[in-house]
């Protein structure tokens, strides 16, 4: 299982990196620190030629280079890349950003918690639902 990870923030990024090494370690997070990097990864342009289809692109929104409402709307509107499950996961709990975000097409909008034993239970539950149960094949097949 490959999941992309789109965050800029060298903390959440360890976090989440422990957090599914505890949960699955199947899974293998690939991290693009901002947008512009998440899109190359997901063309498979440049050094990402031989990237890997994610099953799951977990995305930030406050990104440097290209936001993640941007990332999103590139994602939902590529024919090729719209099947892949996007989860927005994110500091943000703004009406204004959850509104945009599902407006965008997003599969669902995660609000991130501070204390790492309520992150690990939340990637648990991400692991759960889009990549232990079928969920993400499921909705590749849509």
């Amino acid at each position: 299982m490959d999941v992309l990870l789109v965050e800029d923030s060298p903390g959440d990024v360890r976090l989440t990196r422990e957090a599914f090494r505890d949960v699955n370690e199947a899974v293998r997070v690939h991290v693009a620190p901002d947008g512009i990097a998440a899109m190359a990864f997901l063309k498979r342009e440049g050094p990402h030629a031989d990237a890997p289809r994610p099953n799951l692109i977990l995305l930030d929104l406050n990104l440097p280079k290209m936001n993640g409402h941007d990332v999103l709307a590139r994602v939902k509107g590529d024919e090729q890349l719209k099947s892949i499950p996007t989860v927005i996961m994110t500091t943000s709990d703004w009406e204004t950003d959850i509104l945009t975000s599902h407006r965008l097409l997003v599969n669902c909008y995660l609000q991130k918690p501070r204390q790492f034993d309520a992150f690990k239970a939340l990637v648990q539950h991400i692991n759960a639902f889009w990549l232990t149960n079928g969920q993400s094949s499921q909705m590749l097949n849509h």
